[in-house]
């Protein structure tokens, strides 16, 4: 626990201005984010005596070790850098709203040819427009089924379209009405993104004018005694009616507005938004976070506002935002929320009539949702603590193991041999921290090597990352076997200075938990005792009795069945191994997938698909000539005589028969273009 005044700033060294502050722990990581009118002011308040401070606010300055500012010309600038370092460092006493669930939209994909309506979660696209957030994804394909028979857009996959245009003959819902088949040439492009617009448009809560028009055409068909166009017109209006029936009108001003609410108490909040377009609820989400600073209501909706919209553009923003609470910064907030829509927007708390009863029904869903979740996790964080309790106490550690890291080893008759680690924070999995391994050195099945190995390598990384920061000597570096090389006192690899991003080896844990008996344990045991590292707790559990094993131990420790400790465990353990064996099956996935060209040195995946394209097959590229490969876009002489060499030397597979008709099939499929590396492997 540090003390303020040791990194305290001298009160002229602070600026009178508005900018963004960050406290850093020992470790140089970037532990809380925050934005003022005036530095010296906030400043000074952080260094105050212990007694005057909020106790999430003491906790925070006395983890600190270090304190830096960046000052700014408007609170406008504050209020997007404050937002942006809190994204890039994600710091651990800063309030983050995390979505409970993830929320299906309603999209369509204006930025293809052939427009398609589906339903998309995640990040959004650029040209993709979007409908909602809906708390179910039925919702939303209730509503499209509806209204495909007014506006017969596309809704089938990239695949199934490409299928039907080359056979000449649309899916099912071609035939039934419920797509108006630009796949074989029914429609134009041009009257295809025409309907998808009148889509949109509808979707948009432009409903008025579409129904009258086809109303208007109704009675004009009647008129004509076309009586079949008609009857057609009368159940498309019917349809649109009970599609606009799915959401009812709250505000009968045709209002554009989010609506937020917030419940809180002590130690948690919940945060419900409503999107409100044309009068209608077309989207409901909430949040629940633990409030780890010391904030108020109105704190919570600037927190709120900065993760909903820090992101988003143009219409996405509303032209209202009502809330509970204004925030102490409401001009430059109002700004900020009208530079990211492109036009004035009115952040207000609502007095009186529909609105302000609307606030009431958003409120209430918060204190429900808040009340869910504390029924939830009440027993939920009773039974963590105590399990990491009984953990500490069947180990004899000194403390409850606050971060477990696990191994495991996969493989598949010792070929492909992989490692995973996952990571449990406060009885948590961590999955942004969760790495993989390919075992380097050496070849085979040896489980009790690859432990050592792997354990090995993520802990030389650890120990690098404390010599970068100065926690760890170069003298204790030249006496520990297999740890990072010093040369003049620096590290070998690169030594860039800490800028308080999450490193990836950088925090260790209290405990290590490998997948296995003795002999991995002594392993693992053993890696860690060539690095020098003595702090760290190793022990194993054994799948066949669910055994506890110890280093230096011929006896197991034996938790009873019901020991919340030995769920603990073993949850971690069945992490582990699962994401091991995925990893390991994408690897061999790969491998069996890979084609000839995937082993010709040089040769990336960009040009291996150029390849492929211009010849269309791995067959024809086997016959062109050096000459002929050389017409290829990036694909120089020298290039072309590897590729003509490997394939050369690479023997084709048998011809593929039909067995119905004894046909030998042609061999046109093109060759494997090779796979990415996964992401978050440590290779």
């Amino acid at each position: 626990m540090a003390d303020p005044s040791s990194y305290r700033p001298e009160p002229g060294q602070i600026p009178d201005s508005p900018g963004v502050y960050k406290f850093r722990d020992e470790h140089r990581r970037v532990i809380y984010v925050g934005k003022a009118k005036s530095l010296r002011q906030r400043l000074a308040s952080y260094f105050q005596d212990l007694a005057g401070l909020h106790p999430r606010t003491a906790t925070m300055v006395t983890t600190a070790a270090s304190v830096e500012w960046t000052v700014v010309s408007t609170e406008v600038e504050a209020l997007q850098l404050e937002y942006s370092w809190i994204k890039e460092f994600d710091p651990r006493f800063n309030v983050k709203y995390r979505d409970d669930k993830s929320y299906p939209s309603l999209a369509v994909t204006m930025n293809e040819d052939y427009p398609r309506v589906q339903v998309m979660r995640g990040p959004k696209k650029k040209g993709v427009r979007y409908f909602g957030p809906y708390g179910h994804a039925w919702a939303i394909r209730e509503t499209v089924d509806l209204m495909l028979r007014v506006f017969p857009v596309r809704t089938c996959s990239a695949g199934v379209f490409k299928r039907s245009a080359q056979i000449g003959r649309p899916c099912l819902l071609g035939y039934i009405g419920k797509c108006s088949a630009p796949c074989v040439g029914r429609v134009t492009p041009e009257e295809h993104r025409e309907l998808a617009e009148d889509f949109c448009d509808f979707m948009a809560g432009r409903t008025g004018t579409y129904l009258t028009r086809l109303e208007q055409q109704m009675h004009e068909a009647a008129e004509e005694m076309e009586y079949e166009k008609a009857a057609r017109l009368r159940d498309d209006i019917g349809a649109l009616r009970r599609a606009m029936e799915k959401n009812a009108v709250v505000l009968a001003d045709a209002t554009d507005a989010d609506l937020f609410a917030v419940a809180e108490d002590e130690l948690e909040a919940a945060v419900q938004i409503f999107h409100v377009r044309g009068g209608r609820v077309r989207g409901q989400r909430g949040w629940v976070t633990d409030k780890v600073e010391a904030v108020d209501t109105a704190g919570l909706v600037e927190h709120a506002l900065q993760q909903l919209y820090g992101e988003e553009k143009g219409e996405s923003v509303p032209k209202e935002v009502l809330v509970p609470a204004l925030p102490e910064d409401t001009p430059a907030l109002s700004q900020w929320l009208a530079e990211r829509r492109g036009s004035q927007v009115s952040l207000r708390i609502p007095q009186r009539g529909d609105k302000k009863a609307l606030m009431e029904t958003v409120h209430r869903n918060a204190q429900q949702s808040l009340a869910l979740h504390k029924t939830k996790r009440a027993a939920d964080l009773t039974t963590r603590s105590r399990a990491l309790e009984e953990i500490a106490e069947a180990l004899d550690l000194d403390g409850a193991p606050l971060r477990i890291e696990c191994f495991d080893i996969s493989h598949l008759q010792g070929d492909d041999v992989v490692a995973s680690m996952v990571v449990f924070e406060d009885g948590l999995a961590r999955k942004g921290e969760y790495r993989r391994f390919q075992i380097k050195s050496f070849e085979g099945q040896d489980d009790v090597r690859s432990m050592h190995e792997v354990v090995s390598r993520r802990f030389r990384r650890y120990l690098q990352e404390k010599l970068k920061t100065g926690e760890w000597s170069p003298e204790d570096a030249a006496g520990a076997v297999g740890a990072p090389g010093v040369v003049g006192g620096e590290v070998e690899q690169d030594a860039a200075e800490d800028d308080g991003r999450p490193k990836r080896f950088a925090y260790p844990p209290q405990l290590v938990v490998v997948d296995g008996g003795q002999p991995q344990v002594a392993a693992a045991k053993r890696a860690l005792e060539e690095l020098g590292i003595d702090d760290v707790a190793v022990c194993g559990l054994a799948k066949r009795l669910e055994e506890v094993w110890l280093p230096g131990e011929d006896d197991p420790v034996v938790l009873p069945r019901s020991s919340e400790g030995l769920y603990l465990l073993q949850r971690v353990r069945d992490e582990a191994h699962r994401f091991a064996i995925q990893y390991q099956r994408n690897k061999r996935g790969k491998r069996l997938k890979a084609g000839p060209l995937d082993e010709v040195p040089g040769l990336g995946e960009s040009r291996r698909l150029a390849l492929i394209k211009h010849f269309g097959s791995v067959k024809k590229l086997r016959q062109a000539t050096i000459d002929q490969i050389c017409e290829v876009p990036g694909i120089g002489r020298k290039t072309a005589e590897t590729v003509v060499v490997a394939l050369a030397q690479a023997v084709p597979a048998g011809p593929a028969v039909n067995t119905a008709t004894g046909e030998i099939i042609e061999d046109e499929t093109p060759a494997s273009a090779g796979a990415a590396s996964d992401r978050g492997t440590e290779q």
